[in-house]
């Protein structure tokens, strides 16, 4: 489809009023309300105004392209509006803004659509083509002016989809992405090319946008690359890059400053990229995805988990703090069952972090269905993930038979457990709702608005009334396990996620055993009774590998260079904020040294947590957070000893560095 299929003339402000970048985008809305193309005025604005407290959509030289895919949007529009006197858009460059593409998506649009507003940056960036623009005096010279241009792009299209072949200049590959994947990722990939065509370099780019990989780079290209920009806001695949020189950097700078990018790559200035351990065996394609159900069990994980741990650490230290007021302030013995709540102090804190701490499974849910299904899970997982955080549940028998027992169910709350099937389940019923319910075009609006979330979360909710029954006993029995783990079943357990929080720092074990630990505070009567063994054991592990590299680069400094060495340094105090990343140069550097000598330690410190029965209630924190363990003087004994053993193995086991 090309771009003047959904550049509207109808729409178009030849000449925009407002000279302030919130008037300017109230007068471009009103216009697509007044046409027919936005349905709700409020709700548009919102998507666009939250894509604008990302990064300005105001590009720079005059041009800014504010965008939204937004349930209020009938169909695909592009709005083109000019203004003479310039408007104050907040651009990346600081001027003034004249010329503007409102691009409103709806929902449901297919990929045909966002492939030809991706279209628009391109054209965009073309030498004079902006300037013609300005020169334009109605709707139909708008749209003469890219039909002119037109023949031009096809060609260079071509030139750019096709493999880098002329091995006679440097070659660099790019990815670029934005948030939105509309924008900002083509206008990058333009500018970097076109620098690149300047500076007589070969530029090859992958995009990451709205529609998915676009010209992936083959891994012959990476291979024969000088090195690799990244121009990026979101996350994009990245084991594939591993031992290439890199530099990352937002995809305003692949807009703004291609030359200095490019030049950093060719002046050798970029440091070499070194995959987490565990992210470089992960299967990838030559598109750069992961695949297998395996990977994207552990993406959807992932990005549910992302969002929950905002709640878990701001609600879960709160209702920390007040048990730790309490006890300060002292507590009658026959009134120990109101500790978190017995002075006011202390009530105020555990009333704001119960406030926090109450939406964490509807966002974990809520956030591995939108993962799935982006906007349509997400009110279904939601409701999914408040089902299993409430336990409502039906016991079906009782129910069909008319039973009495089904007007008043006993809750069942499934808790953690239960919000992450439940996530799955609302994406999973999502994803086929979207898929399998057609309706005419004119319809696309209602389907967004009214049809998904009603039968998303309708479907889902019914599921999870009888999913609750079975994943809350689950929960029951686990949690009453942990509550009574003493003697040699906690020292086991401490060893197992200890050891987990070593094997690859950060990557999918790790992740796995931190998963496990936050969620055991998720559970009733845990945080009254001192808080999670589990927990405890978890962050003490996680302490242990930036910590052993610190002891290691000071007692065996000839077995290390001078970086690192300085390297660590810094290790001690991202050991003792609990950020078990910052061992993972030394890690991906020597995996057979490193790797054992971590897992060694803490394991032994996890286990000796459980020995000791010791205690966290929060879930993150590192030193800052140790008064709130049920034994902090042991408790960082213990971190110490494990940091010890793995410095003196790792030290030990390293070859001396050659002067």
């Amino acid at each position: 489809m090309k771009i003047q299929d959904v550049l509207r003339k109808e729409v178009m402000i030849m000449d925009l009023q407002a000279t302030t970048k919130e008037a300017a985008i109230d007068e471009m809305i009103s216009s697509l309300v007044d046409k027919g193309i936005v349905t709700d005025f409020d709700t548009f604005k919102t998507g666009i105004m939250n894509r604008e407290a990302q990064t300005s959509t105001g590009l720079g030289d005059g041009i800014a392209m504010p965008h939204s895919k937004n349930a209020a949007v009938k169909e695909a529009t592009v709005l083109f509006a000019k203004s003479a006197k310039g408007v104050d858009y907040e651009a990346l460059d600081g001027q003034p803004t004249d010329l503007f593409f409102m691009i409103a998506a709806p929902d449901g649009a297919n990929n045909t659509h966002l492939a030809a507003l991706a279209e628009l940056s391109k054209y965009l960036m073309k030498d004079g083509f902006a300037d013609k623009l300005r020169q334009v005096s109605s709707p139909d010279e708008v749209i003469a002016t890219f039909d002119a241009a037109e023949e031009e792009n096809k060609a260079e299209a071509a030139s750019k989809a096709a493999p880098v072949t002329d091995d006679d200049k440097p070659s660099v590959v790019a990815v670029t992405a934005c948030t939105t994947g509309i924008a900002h990722t083509y206008m990058a990939e333009e500018a970097l090319i076109k620098q690149g065509q300047e500076m007589g370099v070969n530029v090859r780019v992958e995009t990451n946008g709205a529609s998915g990989v676009g010209t992936p780079l083959t891994a012959d290209e990476i291979k024969r690359a000088k090195g690799v920009i990244v121009a990026a806001d979101k996350a994009v695949e990245m084991p594939r890059f591993d031992g290439k020189p890199l530099i990352s950097r937002p995809v305003a700078e692949g807009i703004k400053k291609p030359e200095e990018l490019i030049n950093t790559i060719l002046d050798g200035k970029a440091e070499i990229y070194h995959a987490a351990a565990g992210e470089a065996s992960s299967t990838t394609s030559d598109a750069g995805e992961k695949t297998g159900l395996g990977a994207a069990f552990y993406k959807h994980l992932m990005s549910g988990v992302s969002q929950m741990l905002p709640f878990v650490i701001g609600g879960g230290i709160m209702i920390a703090l007040a048990f730790l007021i309490d006890n300060m302030m002292g507590v009658p013995k026959d009134q120990l069952s109101n500790l978190g709540v017995y002075h006011q102090a202390a009530a105020i804190f555990k009333q704001i972090g119960n406030a926090a701490f109450g939406f964490m499974l509807p966002v974990l849910a809520g956030y591995i269905a939108y993962s799935i299904a982006e906007k349509p899970g997400l009110a279904s997982g939601f409701a999914a993930g408040f089902i299993a955080s409430n336990g409502y549940a039906i016991n079906t028998v009782a129910y069909f038979s008319g039973s009495k027992a089904a007007q008043n169910p006993t809750l069942i709350p499934s808790g953690f457990l239960g919000a992450l099937v439940g996530g799955f389940l609302a994406g999973g019923v999502a994803l086929l709702l979207k898929k399998y319910i057609k309706v005419p075009r004119s319809l696309e609006g209602i389907k967004s608005i009214l049809l998904l979330p009603l039968l998303g979360v309708g479907i889902t909710g019914f599921l999870m009334l009888l999913v609750n029954i079975p994943m809350g006993a689950i929960n029951t029995g686990l949690n009453n396990f942990l509550q009574g783990l003493s003697g040699s079943s906690a020292v086991l357990l401490g060893l197992i996620v200890g050891a987990m929080m070593a094997i690859d720092m950060g990557g999918p074990f790790n992740k796995a055993a931190y998963i496990f630990g936050t969620g055991t505070l998720t559970e009733a009567g845990v945080l009254e009774h001192g808080g999670s063994v589990v927990m405890a054991a978890v962050m003490a592990a996680g302490m242990v590998p930036p910590l052993a590299v610190f002891v290691a680069t000071r007692l065996f400094p000839n077995k290390f260079t001078q970086e690192e060495r300085d390297s660590g340094l810094t290790n001690i105090v991202m050991g003792l904020s609990f950020i078990t990343e910052g061992a993972i140069p030394f890690g991906a550097a020597d995996p057979g040294r490193a790797i054992p000598s971590f897992m060694l330690g803490s394991a032994i410190t996890g286990a000796l947590v459980g020995w000791a029965g010791i205690k966290l209630m929060a879930p993150h924190g590192g030193i800052f957070v140790v008064a709130l363990t049920t034994n902090w003087w042991l408790y960082l004994i213990f971190v110490a000893i494990g940091a010890i053993i793995s410095g003196i193995v790792f030290g030990t086991l390293r070859k001396e560095q050659k002067a």
